[in-house]
């Protein structure tokens, strides 16, 4: 409580002006005598997945000051992956300046981050880690199931899937736009276990969440009291100084990947794992998800790779029951926001579908969803999520159709005279952190529609994008170094013969040495897309893929102190 107290108790025109000013707004000593929280509430209306943040700010607010704290509500941006242009993922760091300067520069002793949809939750906590101030993370919750005839529908693994179909002449033009009026139905991000439900989840793993936050749906009753309870518990970090740095350890992003793997999670999470850790000087090597996916079962049956969605995940105990099973595999003994270690808050979660949740002895897969791919076409690394790929076409060799960048993909893809075969591998350039800009979510690109209606419906692709978590389909994703930069993906031409051959972890281009140096010193840096502003800082100093795409200027913790105000 020392920041906010040194704040109010400041001598002379600081103080008075500091005090005088908050009881300009209906306070008085009593209130500035009690623990600060900061509410950081990303809601907007240009975020459908936030649309109920003013009542979980309000529900926050409850508990703050039951637990005798004064909650103070104030604004960071709010991402949301279907209205931003280009991609979210071009500000996930913008907002992580944001968060954590707005936590640095107010007399906060604590905060409650209230996040969501994709990037949110990241953006969050890579602020939190490198202001370091007392934190905890409440989630909107997942949207509730969408419906149509019977069908349970998820967002938005069915809009890919039924867009599909209609391409390929399967599926009528009014059924089509029937759907589209039920699959997303109410506030709340993806039901399905895309990249935001995946990022909740793991903030149980990583500590910094009370049990339940991951599952609960948006619109029951059961948010709201944990939003509560999470504005009581907060003030209680606060007195006791404990903040994200003592829970956000090594141990626990260990916790965060195997409950990852666990879950057939998203691969955004092998970006923001490492972006988060690198905040406090934690590093995430590839290496690691893959060595920890290899000894990880796959427990969690939810689309896209599986049967369910998030309602049944938490009528089945919700994230709570899934590392119960987990425990063997987990260091039990971290610290997380609740003062207790992970053990003992999921030692007696309640778990009552086996269907949804697998006993650890008896999993979906023997290893996890993810894998960690390399070669002379990704020399530092590529991402496959083989839970949601075709079997036959992991261990698969074909020629390279190339696209330059994404307008190339939308001239030509569809196009009648493309020599074009399923046995082919699709291969997209120029998407990655500096090409996209911003490593947009364009590597699970359409099939061509001439082998859609053919019935082919899924076909290797390989680029340094990244994909939605609610995607499928035989992909490999962030290829680094980047085509954009120089990296091997560049070189890459049509007829180019690729092999992918997932039980090696192998990524190979087979074309020899002499050519690629060749074609190496033929190659020209594309044009950069931002020449000001933003965007120009973006591009500057954006890191690699395997790094977590943070800012170089930003690895690393700068926890702040107690407010020090110039004296007059």
């Amino acid at each position: 409580m020392n920041r906010s107290q040194t704040f109010f108790n400041e001598s002379g025109v600081a103080g008075f002006t500091h005090r005088a000013f908050f009881k300009s707004m209906g306070f008085d000593d009593l209130d500035l005598s009690r623990p600060v929280i900061g509410i950081c509430n990303t809601f907007s209306e240009l975020n459908n997945c936030h649309r109920h943040f003013r009542e979980l700010a309000e529900a926050v607010k409850r508990g703050v000051w039951q637990a005798g704290g004064f909650p103070l509500e104030f604004p960071t941006i709010s991402l949301n992956d279907i209205f931003i242009h280009p991609t979210s993922m071009l500000y996930r760091n913008l907002a992580a300046m944001d968060t954590e300067e707005m936590i640095r520069a107010q007399p906060l002793d604590g905060v409650v981050l209230l996040v969501g949809c994709d990037k949110t939750v990241p953006a969050a906590l890579m602020g939190a880690a490198s202001a370091d101030v007392p934190a905890i993370v409440v989630s909107g919750g997942p949207m509730l199931d969408g419906h149509y005839q019977g069908q349970i529908l998820g967002a938005c693994t069915d809009c890919r899937r039924l867009t599909a179909e209609y391409q390929a002449g399967t599926l009528d033009e009014t059924t089509y736009r029937e759907i589209e009026d039920g699959i997303v139905r109410s506030s709340g991000h993806c039901m399905v276990m895309g990249t935001a439900s995946t990022m909740n989840a793991l903030t149980e793993a990583l500590g910094m969440a009370l049990p339940g936050n991951g599952a609960i749906p948006a619109p029951d009753a059961r948010r709201l009291r944990l939003a509560e309870a999470s504005g009581r518990r907060v003030v209680a970090l606060a007195r006791a100084g404990v903040c994200p740095s003592q829970i956000m350890t090594r141990p626990a992003f260990e916790n965060a990947i195997t409950l990852l793997c666990a879950l057939g999670g998203s691969t955004n999470a092998v970006v923001h794992l490492p972006a988060i850790a690198g905040r406090l000087g934690i590093d995430l090597p590839l290496g690691l998800f893959d060595e920890i996916s290899r000894r990880t079962p796959l427990l969690v049956n939810l689309r896209p790779i599986g049967r369910y969605q998030m309602e049944d995940l938490f009528y089945a105990g919700g994230i709570p029951a899934v590392l119960r099973q987990l425990l063997p595999l987990l260091h039990g003994e971290a610290l997380t926001v609740t003062g207790s270690s992970l053990a003992e808050n999921v030692r007696n979660a309640s778990w009552h579908n086996h269907e949804v949740i697998r006993p650890l002895g008896e999993p979906l897969q023997a290893e996890g969803g993810l894998a960690i791919l390399r070669g002379n076409l990704a020399p530092e690394g590529a991402v496959i999520k083989h839970a949601a790929a075709t079997p036959r076409l992991c261990q698969h060799r074909g020629q390279a159709v190339v696209f330059r960048n994404m307008a190339d993909l939308q001239a030509r893809l569809n196009h009648p005279d493309l020599e074009i075969t399923e046995n082919h591998i699709l291969v997209l350039q120029n998407v990655g952190p500096v090409g996209g800009p911003g490593m947009p979510e364009v590597g699970n690109f359409p099939i061509p529609a001439k082998l859609l209606k053919q019935g082919v419906r899924d076909m290797v692709r390989i680029s340094d994008a990244r994909m939605s978590g609610t995607a499928f389909g035989t992909i490999v994703l962030h290829v680094a170094p980047e085509s954009a930069v120089g990296g091997p993906l560049a070189l890459v031409q049509d007829g180019d013969e690729i092999e992918l051959d997932l039980a090696a972890r192998k990524l190979h281009l087979h074309v020899s040495e002499a050519e690629l140096e060749k074609r190496r010193l033929a190659w020209q840096k594309p044009p950069l897309a931002f020449k000001r502003g933003y965007g120009q800082l973006y591009l500057e100093h954006v890191q690699q893929a395997p790094l977590g795409c943070d800012f170089d200027f930003l690895r690393g913790a700068d926890p702040v102190q107690a407010v020090k105000q110039p004296k007059f």
